[in-house]
């Protein structure tokens, strides 16, 4: 029996079978998380090395889980937010597929190889840390939304450093970092080629983006998915959402 702390549950991703711990007052996983761990495509092959980096509670690599037999790695800094990984890793009986590699993730290559990695993802910290940013008192939540620990560029050249010629990068951000994620890409041999955004509602602005990238791939060739909105005007799920979470009824 997984033991949880006082402040933790255990909730379910119920279209894929995944159980994961939470706490609202330390972090709880958004459906971003959900929405990148299925945009990712994964090598089925037992070989495979996939990294989750700004992993927080593991969801996005808990989520993934089912794509691969191969490993999943998950790298994040604050070590209660590991831990919780570490237990839901086990709450699913992945403890032979997934590992947690617990600091900073400009260290990632005192426990994973250059050039080893066939994927990575992550879903960053949305906000640069501006000296006028309005932060969150709970400092858990703050390093999850600001750049505090890390930045955008580190990120993107830890994920470049990571990849195989021809691995695939997975990201979620915010449409207003777009062009600044791109850019970062192209100087760090990654070249965009699946973008799509995600909106709230109909006829609401996106407030979400996926894009995929291949290190070392042809500059050109940006396809732009059709839009997944999130809820409809009766502020119901989706049918793609509602599937993404409860699976097909």
């Amino acid at each position: 029996m997984t033991s949880l702390k006082a402040d933790e549950r255990i909730d379910q991703l119920y279209s894929q079978d995944v159980q994961i711990i939470q706490s609202p007052s330390v972090f709880a996983f958004s459906l971003d998380a959900v929405l990148l761990a299925d945009f990712a495509t994964l090598p089925a092959r037992a070989t495979s090395q996939t990294v989750d980096l700004c992993a927080g509670n593991g969801a996005v690599g808990l989520f993934m889980s089912g794509k691969t037999h191969g490993k999943i790695a998950e790298v994040e800094l604050q070590p209660r937010l590991a831990d919780m990984a570490r237990r839901s890793i086990t709450l699913n009986d992945l403890d032979d597929q997934m590992t947690v590699y617990e600091g900073d993730l400009a260290n990632v290559n005192d426990w994973i190889p250059k050039d080893s990695a066939d994927v990575v993802t992550c879903n960053p910290p949305y906000f640069a840390d501006l000296p006028d940013s309005q932060k969150n008192p709970n400092q858990y939540l703050a390093i999850a939304r600001h750049e505090i620990t890390t930045n955008l560029a580190t990120i993107v050249a830890t994920t470049s450093g990571l990849l195989k010629m021809n691995g695939k990068a997975y990201f979620v951000h915010r449409p207003d970092r777009f062009l600044e994620l791109t850019q970062l890409m192209a100087a760090n041999r990654l070249a965009p080629k699946r973008v799509r955004l995600v909106h709230p509602k109909p006829g609401k602005e996106a407030n979400m983006v996926l894009v995929e990238a291949i290190k070392d791939g042809h500059s050109g060739g940006m396809r732009f998915l059709s839009p997944l909105t999130v809820y409809d005007q009766k502020g119901a799920y989706s049918a793609e959402v509602e599937a993404l979470l409860y699976g097909n009824h």
